[in-house]
């Protein structure tokens, strides 16, 4: 039959497919004794001579649908066959969690997907409904995470709008379609479920990375400061939000701010290097602050240079910290440390420093 079936002549001749129907359903109505009599038996190879088996009764019912020499539409066929096709409905959804349970994704989609469009099928108009079926939700999910998976965005939106609608699954549906939209390089639609994630998610380290990555990429800082007070509201002693927020009072210049954090964060946990980075720089640029104001305003200039080494003295601590929890990263510790050691007049150090550098450049 399916030999015939290669020539396009015969592609619309209904007794092809009745015929190829009644075969494939022997073969399926066999392997289905066999696992019932718990003899030997391929189970993979039952699941998809299941799917076979709905696909091409769904052919059989497409041609038994043409409407006559009169242009009436009455199939013959469609409600025993419906009847007898239904009652092996779920074995689809089985199929496609057996087939997950092996690794193979693309099998395990192949009978989710039958399974959720037998729905639009109007073979099935009298048996499926989606909110009845309890199992639409679930198998959307699993055809998003085979898509997922399979590297396949396309596949992972499918039925994403489906698998939405259970809570159970919402949230993991949402991780994997940003990951899909990313891959479809469909920025617009990216932060647009990562926005709707973090919304209903505002703990989510996931989204909150994520869409706080998007806004620092741009430049947008007040945005980014929106979310990580969201985050903050909901989680108030979370040290990543803390350190986010960190970063961006320094980014925003808000130094004052930046220090009382990190030293808020320092005082529950004192080996977190990237926070003293955060401190010292914050105590440096309050400094270099102070001192290009000393070149325009020449009042007060005595006070305003002790206030420039008060600065650079308080820095010196966090520095030398950092620099001892991240002895490699050289780049952000040394010039940093050249500069305190040389406005405090720390001969030794400076030298020290000033070897360090020069290898650096060298």
């Amino acid at each position: 039959m399916l030999d015939l079936l290669k020539d396009s002549a015969n592609r619309q001749n209904i007794r092809i497919y009745l015929t190829l129907a009644e075969a494939v359903r022997a073969q399926y109505d066999a392997a289905n004794e066999k696992l019932y009599l718990k003899e030997k038996a391929d189970t993979g190879q039952f699941f998809l001579t299941a799917r076979k088996m709905f696909l091409v009764y769904e052919k059989l019912d497409s041609l038994d649908m043409q409407p006559d020499k009169k242009g009436n539409v009455k199939p013959k066929f469609r409600k025993k066959n419906a009847e007898y096709l239904n009652k092996f409905r779920s074995n689809l959804y089985s199929g496609g969690i057996f087939f997950i349970k092996k690794k193979d994704y693309d099998s395990a989609f192949g009978l989710m997907d039958t399974y959720i469009d037998c729905r639009r099928q109007p073979l099935f108009s009298e048996y499926t409904n989606e909110n009845t079926d309890s199992l639409y939700a679930p198998a959307a999910f699993r055809t998003v995470f085979c898509g997922h998976k399979l590297g396949r965005p396309d596949s992972v939106l499918k039925y994403s709008e489906i698998a939405l609608k259970s809570r159970k699954y919402r949230r993991r549906t949402l991780v994997y379609m940003s990951r899909a939209y990313l891959a479809k390089k469909d920025t617009v639609k990216y932060v647009e479920i990562l926005r709707k994630g973090f919304a209903e998610n505002k703990t989510s380290k996931y989204f909150f990375t994520r869409l706080m990555d998007y806004y620092n990429d741009l430049n947008l800082l007040d945005s980014a400061m929106n979310v990580v007070n969201a985050a903050l509201e909901q989680d108030k002693d979370n040290t990543l939000f803390l350190f986010a927020k960190s970063n961006m009072l320094l980014n925003m210049g808000r130094y004052e701010e930046c220090i009382s954090i990190s030293d808020t964060l320092l005082a529950r946990n004192d080996t977190l290097p990237d926070v003293y980075l955060n401190a010292g720089v914050s105590y440096i640029n309050l400094a270099l602050a102070e001192e290009a104001s000393i070149k325009k305003n020449k009042n007060r200039t005595a006070v305003k240079k002790k206030q420039v080494l008060n600065y650079y003295k308080k820095a010196l601590p966090y520095m030398e910290k950092y620099r001892a929890l991240a002895p490699e990263d050289k780049e952000r510790w040394a010039p940093s440390l050249y500069n305190i050691y040389l406005k405090l007049n720390m001969g030794r150090k400076f030298e020290e420093i000033s070897d360090i550098l020069r290898k650096m450049r060298n």
